[in-house]
């Protein structure tokens, strides 16, 4: 009779992540809830969530901070956390509390949302920029991330959609969801769109969000989007 060995009751295989680090600028509910709404509604709307890091270097300080209340109130918003991010080594104890991962990060926080620092050197060598070209709508609800490179999207980005990309973005038709261009932290990258009608753009992390209406020198108009010492510009294409 021949006895077979168990079958292992897991493997372990390498995965590659990208997460983005939310960095929390105030831990005032009044003031962190409707900014969380005004992002993350999307997230909610559909019961979806997303996995963050959770940045509390950009806090002036620490005392006080109750990540009791702070992690449902995310949670609420589809903001799934999923470590910690601080200079300080000792802060790894309240991770540690709250069953979370933990990282010292690295770099100069530039906006609200910003990349994972990586916790080692990445290795020099680096894969080709490429793009995504998307020919077809981009529909409420649905996110598209072309990581590396820029995205390039033929049809209209639709109210509630995200588009991301690592690079630029370039949509030859309406801009009226999301739009987040430079997402590891190219302060370079630009977004381009054929007609200006986003719900919020971002480049690098420094982020707007249209409440208002815009001028009419880009309302409806070829736009681009991009950084200017650390503020972000909104220019007609054509003046």
């Amino acid at each position: 009779m021949t006895i077979s060995a168990p079958a292992p009751a897991f493997d372990i295989k390498s995965a590659s992540l990208d997460l983005l680090a939310l960095v929390l600028r105030s831990t005032d509910p009044a003031q962190l809830e409707p900014a969380l709404q005004s992002r993350f509604s999307h997230l909610s709307a559909n019961g979806q969530s997303e996995a963050f890091v959770l940045g509390l270097e950009a806090l002036p300080s620490l005392e006080g901070v109750d990540l009791g209340s702070l992690l449902p109130l995310m949670g609420r918003h589809g903001i799934k956390v999923v470590a910690l991010r601080h200079p300080d080594p000792a802060q790894a104890a309240l991770a540690s509390r709250y069953g979370l991962g933990f990282t010292t990060g690295g770099g100069r926080s530039s906006g609200p949302i910003q990349e994972t620092a990586a916790a080692t050197p990445v290795a020099p060598t680096q894969e080709p920029a490429t793009s995504l070209i998307i020919d077809r709508p981009v529909r409420a609800g649905q996110q598209i991330y072309a990581k590396g490179g820029d995205l390039v999207i033929l049809a209209v980005v639709s109210a509630g959609a995200e588009v991301i990309a690592d690079g630029n973005i370039h949509v030859y038709g309406p801009l009226r969801g999301r739009a987040l261009a430079g997402a590891r932290g190219n302060t370079s990258a630009r977004i381009f769109t054929q007609a200006m009608e986003a719900e919020l753009v971002s480049v690098a992390g420094v982020y707007r969000t249209i409440e208002q209406a815009l001028p009419d020198s880009i309302r409806h108009k070829p736009t681009q989007i991009y950084l200017e010492n650390e503020r972000l510009v909104m220019k007609a294409l054509h003046e």
